[in-house]
């Protein structure tokens, strides 16, 4: 058993959502309207009870209000907004409660499905509930009886956005304010298993009944070509195979299409749900036996369990006559049904590096 890429053997960071980013910016700016006391770092409670103190790149007066800044600090886990400025606006309001906008670099909600209704801005409910109870806690503070317009921006936001999901769910003009625990640990990658889930139900809210799961762009351009599926209904899931299986439990589709290149199916194969190296390996021993048990001689089997890559794998098997694709497509579909409801119609696609087919199982 072996990974097709290396590991990194090192203590990984944690680091900072953009929702507790924006706590913090909001309360640091709020307490210098309330009390003219700027500072250069606030700290605030985390939806599980931890502290955090985050520092902050600015706090000043803003036009009618004040406006405070930090680099989001994602640690090491590979988040898009990992050293972006996060920054909060606030204004005071003399109507009580807290009121939230979407200022430059945060996305506006365009398409229902998603948790926040058509015309809110991109910040989820968390982050809201995070600002709000840090804002109510210091007006209580301070005897202060009004209430607070809060504009959240990402410095570069709109750029950015267009490495991330946020187009294909009708996320329009930026980010989404994101985080149920305001902490971002390393390669969970939360934020990105939250975006398909999204997806699915964005997709099935606009009517979709087919959706395809695609491990990367060749697997969604060969999705495109094979079914003429629109981007809505293209779900980029990654390594992340189980947040599809597991959310169509509660948010069921007519037909599941997922595919992906031959290594990465074969791990679903062998029930892997989590696709990264890290995680799961490819396993040239099982791709052997899977081979033998179609006629592979021992020595392909040989040949497969000393191959460089799958790929290589794959390329002595097809050169055998052994479609050893396809025995790895009908196994990951094994896999997948034994999670998603009966009423889902599953298939599996397995591509090699040139995005063509050298697999299928329905």
């Amino acid at each position: 058993m072996r990974d097709e890429t290396p590991e990194r053997a090192a203590p990984l960071r944690t680091g900072y959502t953009t929702g507790s980013c924006a706590t913090a910016t909001s309360l640091a700016a709020a307490r210098l309207l309330l009390t003219g006391a700027t500072a250069d770092a606030a700290e605030i409670v985390l939806p599980k009870g931890q502290r955090a103190t985050l520092r902050l790149a600015f706090c000043r007066p803003y036009e009618h209000g004040a406006e405070a800044g930090t680099v989001k600090d994602a640690g090491d886990d590979p988040d898009v907004t990992h050293g972006a400025v996060v920054f909060a606006r606030v204004a005071l309001n003399a109507e009580p409660g807290v009121r939230f906008f979407a200022g430059p670099g945060v996305g506006t909600v365009t398409r229902a499905g998603l948790t926040l209704p058509v015309g809110e801005p991109a910040i989820n409910p968390v982050p809201r509930r995070m600002m709000t109870d840090h804002l109510v806690a210091l007006a209580q503070e301070h005897g202060y009886r009004g209430g607070f317009d809060v504009t959240i921006g990402i410095e570069g936001g709109e750029t950015l956005a267009l490495k991330t999901m946020n187009p294909r769910l009708g996320i329009v003009g930026g980010l989404s304010i994101l985080g149920t625990t305001g902490i971002v640990r390393p390669f969970s990658c939360s934020a990105y298993i939250a975006s398909i889930h999204q997806g699915i139900d964005v997709a099935r809210a606009n009517g979709h009944t087919h959706i395809a799961a695609c491990t990367g762009n060749a697997s969604e351009d060969a999705m495109r070509a094979h079914y003429g599926l629109p981007d809505i209904a293209l779900i980029e899931m990654g390594d992340f195979a189980g947040a599809v299986l597991k959310h169509l439990r509660r948010a069921p589709v007519e037909r599941l299409s997922l595919c992906g290149g031959f290594g990465k199916l074969s791990k679903l194969a062998a029930g892997h749900l989590d696709l990264h190296s890290r995680n799961s390996s490819i396993d040239l021993p099982q791709l052997a036996s899977w081979a033998a048990a179609s006629g592979a001689d021992d020595a392909l089997q040989a040949a497969i369990v000393g191959a460089n890559t799958s790929q290589q794998a794959l390329a002595l098997a097809r050169a055998a006559g052994v479609p050893l694709g396809d025995i790895v497509c009908r196994r990951a579909l094994d896999v997948a049904r034994e999670i998603v409801p009966a009423g889902v119609a599953v298939e599996m696609f397995a591509i090699d590096r040139a995005g063509q087919f050298v697999g299928v199982a329905t």
